[in-house]
C-alpha cells in the first residue's frame, strides 16, 4: 500500500468560471491558474502522483508549457491514475477537502464525488469529498482564494 498527500490552493479572481472538482459552480469569481484553476483535482492529482512516489504536479504539468494553458484538470487526473494503473495499483480510498468561505459548495459535493469516481475509473464509495471553511482565518478566510487538501491509499492490484 501507498499512501500520498496533496494540497492546492489558487486566488479566486473576476473573468473566470469557478471550477471544482471538475464541476462548473455558478459564482461570480474563478481561480486563477495556468489550466483550469481546479485547486480540488490539482490536490488529488498531487496525491496520486506522490503515493507512487514520481514527484509532483509541478514537475508533471509545469506552467511553462503552452499546451497545458487552459487545459481541464480531469484531463491531468485521468492521465495521472492510468500511469498508476498501468505501475499496478488502484485506488483504495481518496479523503480530500475544500477549504473555502464562499460559495457554499455543500450542494456540488454529490456531483464532484461522481465525476471524481468516473476519471479515476473506480467506485463511488472510494471517494469522498468534503468542505469546510477556515471560519474567516486567513486568505481563504477572506474570500481571497480557495484551497485543497488530498489524501489517497493506493494498493497493488491494478
Amino acid at each position: 500500500m501507498r499512501v500520498g498527500q496533496g494540497f492546492d490552493a489558487h486566488r479566486l479572481v473576476p473573468d473566470r468560471p469557478l471550477v471544482l472538482g471538475g464541476v462548473r459552480v455558478p459564482f461570480e469569481l474563478g481561480l486563477e491558474g495556468h489550466s483550469d484553476g481546479d485547486v480540488l483535482l490539482h490536490a488529488i492529482t498531487d496525491a496520486l502522483l506522490g503515493a507512487q512516489g514520481i514527484g509532483d504536479l509541478g514537475r508533471h504539468f509545469p506552467s511553462s508549457r503552452a499546451d497545458l494553458r487552459g487545459i481541464e484538470s480531469s484531463l491531468m487526473l485521468a492521465g495521472v491514475a492510468q500511469r498508476a494503473r498501468e505501475s499496478g495499483f488502484r485506488l483504495a480510498n481518496l479523503d480530500a477537502t475544500i477549504i473555502a468561505e464562499r460559495p457554499r459548495l455543500a450542494g456540488y459535493l454529490d456531483a464532484m464525488e461522481k465525476g471524481i469516481a468516473a476519471t479515476l475509473g473506480v467506485e463511488l464509495e472510494r471517494v469522498n469529498v468534503k468542505v469546510t471553511s477556515s471560519d474567516g482565518l486567513g486568505a481563504t478566510g477572506r474570500g481571497e482564494g480557495i484551497a485543497a487538501l488530498a489524501v489517497v491509499l493506493l494498493e497493488e492490484g491494478a
